[in-house]
C-alpha cells in the first residue's frame, strides 16, 4: 500500500525491525532486508550483487554490511561495494511514518548505464562474472550487441601496449559468429570475446597514441612508401606515425587495407602468419564498430609488423628447396600475368574454372610447379579471388585430411596455413593489389611445406547412401565432443548430416555452442570462425562439406575442455533470471 503520489510502500512495523536488529521482508516483488543500526533503519536489497546470498544472513558493523558467502562489503547506506568483483547493493530510500517503516521501491538509476560502467570495471579487472552480468543486461530485450563489441575493442586497443593481439582476434571472432546463434544464445559469445581481451589485457601497460605528422603535402602513396620503409627496419614508432597521418589525411578503408596488407606481405609467412591474420580482423572489427575507431585499431597491429620473424630467416623456407628463391623469382612476373590475365578475361566470356587441377597440384609435392601453377592461371584468366580461394580450400584440405598419427602440436600448423589463407583472401576482396597477391604464393608455399600433416592422408567421408535422422546426429555430434579425440567419428557423424540434409543454419549453431562451452582456445577459435567465411559462398557444395568437415575435425580434436568459463557465465545466468544458487544442495 503506498500514499499519495509518492513510491513509498509499507515494508514493517518499527519496532520488529529493532527487536530483531535484521529483517528480511517482501515488498511490491522486491526481496528487502531492513537493518536497524546505530539508531537508523536502511534497506538494502537481501540479494548479494555478487552471486545472490541473501544479505540478511550478513553482518553489520560501523555502517559496513558484510555478505559471509564471499565476504563482499557494502556501504549500508548507499548500498556502494568496497570489493569491485560483488556490484553495489541495490538501497531503498527509508522513512519512519508512525512507527512504522516505508521504502521508496522506484529506480532512480538507469540499469543500461550501470552495467556499461559494470563492464568497463570487469575488463579494467579481468572479472569474467561482472563481464558475464553485465552483457545479459546490454544485450536483454532489443539491447544492441554492436555498442558492448565497441566498449571492448576501444578498451583492448587502448590498455594493452603490444597492441592488438589474440584478445581482440577472439572478440571479433565471436562477433561474427554471432548472427549463426539464437538470441539466447549470443551474450555467451560476447562474454567469451571480452573476456578473452580482458585477459590479455590485465597487468599490460596502456597504449599511448602517436600524433600525426603536423603538416605534411606527403600524400597517400608516399605515406605508404614510408610505411613500408619503416617496417622494413623494424621502426614501429616511424610507422605508426605514418598510419596514423594517412588517417587523418583522408585515407579510406580501402586505402588504408592496401597500405597495411602490402607491408604485412612484403616478407614472407611473417610471425607463421599472425599479422595477416589480425589485419584482416582489425579490419572486420571496424566494418562493425565504424571507421571512427580507425585510428587507434590500425595502429595497434603495427608492433606485430615490425617486429614478427620473418620465413627468410627460417631453416624450413631455405632448405633443402629454397622457397625463399622460387618466390622471388616468380614475383617478378607478377605484374606481367596480371595484365595478361586482365585481357583474357576481357576477350574471353568464359570465366577461368580450373580450381580443381590446382588444387591437386597445390597439395603435390613439387614447390616449382605450385608457383608455375598459379601463374598460368592468371595468364589464363583467373582473378585474384579465384586463386586466393583455391589456396584457402587447399589450406582447408590439409586440415581435413589431418592424421591423428601425426603430434598433437600438428595441429597447429595446419592451422597457421588456413587462418593466413583465409585472411589473404578476405584482404583481397576488400582491396586486392599485386602486392598483397604475393600472400596467395605464401600460404601455397606453406600448404607445401604441410604436406607430411597427410601422410597418411585421413579419408574424407563420402555419402554410404544409408538414411538418418539428422536431429539425432547432431546429438550423437554433442556427444561425441564430450570425450577426447573423437577426431574422425566427428568428421563422420557431421559428413552425415549434410548427406542426409541436415539444415546447415542448425549445424552451424550448433557449432558455435559446442565452441561456446569449451574454454577458450585462440586456434579452435580461429579455425571455426574461419571455417564459417570459407562455407558461406560454397554452401551446398562438396568443397563446402570440406570446409565444415575441417573445422569440427579441429574441434574435436581440442574439446573437451575443464569448461570453467562456461561456469563462471552460467552463474551470471542464472543470476540474471533470480535462480537461488545458495538454496541448491
Amino acid at each position: 500500500m503506498s500514499t499519495g503520489n509518492d513510491h513509498y510502500v509499507f515494508a514493517a512495523r518499527l519496532s520488529d525491525v529493532r527487536d530483531a536488529g535484521c529483517k528480511a521482508v517482501q515488498v511490491n516483488e522486491h526481496a528487502v532486508t531492513l537493518f536497524a543500526h546505530q539508531d537508523k533503519v536502511y534497506a538494502v536489497d537481501n540479494r548479494c550483487p555478487h552471486m545472490g546470498f541473501p544479505l540478511e544472513k550478513g553482518t553489520v558493523k560501523n555502517g559496513i554490511l558484510t555478505c559471509h558467502w564471499h565476504h563482499a562489503r557494502f556501504d549500508l547506506e548507499s548500498g556502494g561495494t568496497f570489493d569491485q568483483f560483488a556490484d553495489d547493493v541495490r538501497s531503498f530510500p527509508v522513512e519512519i511514518r508512525n512507527g512504522e517503516v516505508w521504502i521508496d521501491v522506484a529506480r532512480h538509476d538507469d540499469p543500461y548505464q550501470h552495467q556499461q560502467e559494470r563492464l568497463r570495471v570487469g575488463l579494467e579487472r579481468d572479472i569474467p562474472l561482472v563481464m558475464g552480468k553485465a552483457v545479459l543486461v546490454l544485450m536483454g530485450g532489443n539491447g544492441d550487441p554492436v555498442e558492448p563489441f565497441r566498449l571492448g575493442l576501444d578498451f583492448g586497443t587502448k590498455y594493452r601496449r603490444g597492441g592488438w593481439r589474440q584478445g581482440l582476434t577472439m572478440h571479433t571472432c565471436f562477433m561474427n559468429m554471432l548472427p549463426y546463434l539464437d538470441p539466447e544464445d549470443r551474450p555467451r559469445a560476447m562474454y567469451h570475446g571480452l573476456s578473452a581481451v580482458a585477459r590479455e589485457s590485465f597487468g599490460e601497460p596502456p597504449r599511448f597514441p602517436i600524433l600525426p605528422l603536423p603538416t605534411t603535402t606527403a600524400d597517400i602513396s608516399t605515406l605508404k612508401s614510408w610505411f613500408r620503409q619503416f617496417v622494413e627496419v623494424r621502426d614501429a614508432e616511424g610507422a605508426e606515425r605514418c598510419i596514423i597521418s594517412a588517417i587523418r589525411a583522408g585515407a579510406d578503408e580501402v586505402q588504408m587495407a592496401d597500405i597495411l596488407f602490402s607491408a604485412v606481405t612484403d616478407h614472407r609467412y611473417i610471425d607463421i602468419g599472425h599479422p595477416a591474420d589480425f589485419t584482416n580482423k582489425a579490419f572486420e572489427a571496424l566494418d562493425i564498430a565504424g571507421w571512427e575507431y580507425a585510428e587507434q585499431v590500425l595502429t595497434s597491429l603495427v608492433t606485430g609488423y615490425a617486429f614478427g620473424d620473418r620465413m627468410e630467416e627460417s631453416n624450413a623456407w631455405r632448405h633443402p628447396v629454397d622457397l625463399i628463391a622460387i618466390l622471388e623469382d616468380t614475383f617478378d612476373k607478377l605484374p606481367a600475368a596480371v595484365e595478361l590475365g586482365l585481357k583474357a578475361r576481357a576477350a574471353d566470356v568464359h570465366q577461368w574454372n580450373d580450381q580443381g587441377n590446382l588444387t591437386t597440384v597445390l597439395l603435390d609435392d613439387d614447390p616449382q610447379s605450385i608457383a608455375d601453377a598459379l601463374l598460368a592461371a592468371l595468364v589464363a584468366g583467373g582473378g585474384e579471388t579465384d586463386l586466393a580461394s583455391t589456396v584457402s580450400h587447399a589450406a582447408v584440405l590439409r586440415i581435413a585430411r589431418f592424421h591423428t598419427s601425426n603430434e598433437f602440436p600438428d595441429w597447429d600448423t595446419a592451422l597457421h596455413t588456413f587462418t593466413f589463407a583465409n585472411a589473404i583472401e578476405q584482404g583481397i576482396r576488400r582491396a586486392p593489389s599485386v602486392e598483397l597477391l604475393r600472400g596467395v604464393f605464401d600460404a601455397a608455399m606453406s600448404v607445401y611445406l604441410d604436406r607430411f600433416l597427410n601422410i597418411p592422408g585421413t579419408r574424407i567421408p563420402q555419402p554410404n547412401g544409408k538414411a538418418e535422422n539428422p536431429d539425432a546426429l547432431l546429438a550423437e555430434l554433442t556427444a561425441l565432443l564430450d570425450k577426447q579425440q573423437q577426431v574422425n567419428q566427428s568428421g563422420s557423424v557431421l559428413a552425415r548430416y549434410l548427406f542426409n540434409d541436415g539444415k546447415p543454419g542448425k549445424l552451424l549453431a550448433m557449432l558455435v555452442k559446442l565452441l561456446l562451452r569449451e574454454d577458450r582456445d585462440f586456434h579452435t577459435i580461429q579455425t571455426v570462425e574461419g571455417a564459417f567465411k570459407q562455407y558461406q559462398p560454397l554452401q551446398g557444395t562438396t568443397a563446402g562439406n570440406h570446409v565444415l568437415i575441417a573445422a569440427v575435425r579441429y574441434l574435436a580434436a581440442h574439446s573437451p575442455t575443464v569448461r570453467a568459463q562456461g561456469q563462471t557465465y552460467e552463474i551470471a545466468y542464472r543470476l540474471h533470471r533470480g535462480d537461488r544458487l545458495f538454496e541448491e544442495a
